[in-house]
């Protein structure tokens, strides 16, 4: 960030806030508090009209306010995104003023911006649950999107799962997908000259080249999608939760809760899993808070799974390992 958007971006943190520390702004904008006192007298003599008394805090003058601060195309973009995951992954209590305020940032962003939301907006789906399971660089995310919306060549070093080493590939990027805890960009790849998704924590490196690509009439998002999750096997089961486990469950499952009813101070819940073995090992994470009721053959599988953390616990300590 420069000098004179960090100035503006300084003020605006000032108008969120009715007394900021120079020790807080210095490491919210990550620079010296001997450079946070040099910009807050640029400001000053700016004609900004913050006040500040030693030992408590800076202040702008009651009643100062910036004239309306537009948004950047990223910024627009990475609100709209953040919208999508608000709306999919909470309750009405949040999800519906979060549209209302998506509404908002559409009636005030210009033409061209809205027309990217827009293009955005039906590239982008949000699907099934579950927090993110891998960490995810913006870095990636960001020229993803701007391809999407601007229809540009993106250069992929992509290491496909089962492969020692990585491909390069150049892809016509067409929608972005989160699903099952990841996100996935949907591309015409031109390597394999067909459509492929690509999970995005794969991707080692990316560059947004210059070329644009036609569009593709005949790419339907919603078709390709119908048949991506035609070939995905979930299967149904039912578990019971604790009270004080239930949000956790929300948060990490794949699929969220299909349904759930209350039940014995928590609720039964049905969910949806791709592997039964994987989700007897999680279910045991959560020790007495959940219970496996069926099918089953999960209640089996969380059974012989105890048995084998129960056998690990009666033998004594492997020190070999310590040099002991």
């Amino acid at each position: 960030m420069n000098r004179t958007d960090r100035l503006v971006a300084m003020v605006m943190y000032f108008q969120g806030r009715r007394l900021v520390r120079a020790e807080e702004l210095a490491q919210h904008f990550e620079v010296s508090v001997r450079t946070v006192y040099r910009d807050v007298a640029a400001l000053s003599e700016a004609g900004v009209p913050v006040s500040g008394e030693a030992g408590v805090g800076y202040s702008l003058v009651k009643g100062y306010h910036l004239p309306p601060v537009m948004f950047t195309g990223d910024e627009a973009m990475a609100l709209f995104v953040g919208a999508e995951m608000v709306k999919r992954f909470t309750d009405a209590s949040l999800s519906r003023p979060m549209e209302s305020a998506v509404l908002k940032l559409r009636a005030v962003l210009p033409r061209e911006q809205q027309d990217d939301v827009d293009r955005l907006a039906r590239a982008l789906v949000v699907a099934g649950g579950g927090a993110l399971r891998e960490g995810l660089d913006q870095t990636v995310l960001l020229p993803i999107q701007q391809a999407v919306v601007s229809r540009r060549v993106l250069r992929l070093c992509y290491r496909a799962p089962g492969q020692s080493e990585p491909t390069r590939r150049d892809v016509e990027p067409l929608g972005i997908v989160f699903y099952g805890g990841a996100w996935y960009l949907i591309a015409w790849c031109r390597l394999r000259k067909d459509l492929r998704q690509f999970k995005l924590q794969r991707v080692e490196t990316l560059t947004l080249l210059d070329e644009r690509f036609p569009q593709r009439p005949e790419f339907s998002m919603t078709d390709y999608l119908d048949r991506w999750m035609a070939h995905e096997t979930q299967v149904p089961v039912r578990v019971w939760f604790a009270a004080s486990a239930v949000e956790r469950a929300k948060r990490e499952s794949y699929s969220g809760f299909v349904d759930s009813t209350p039940a014995r101070g928590g609720v039964e819940a049905r969910l949806m899993t791709f592997s039964l073995p994987w989700f007897a090992r999680w279910l045991l994470s959560f020790g007495m808070d959940a219970e496996a009721i069926e099918p089953p053959e999960l209640r089996g599988l969380v059974a012989k799974e105890a048995e084998r953390v129960l056998r690990r616990y009666d033998q004594a300590p492997d020190r070999t390992l310590s040099g002991t």
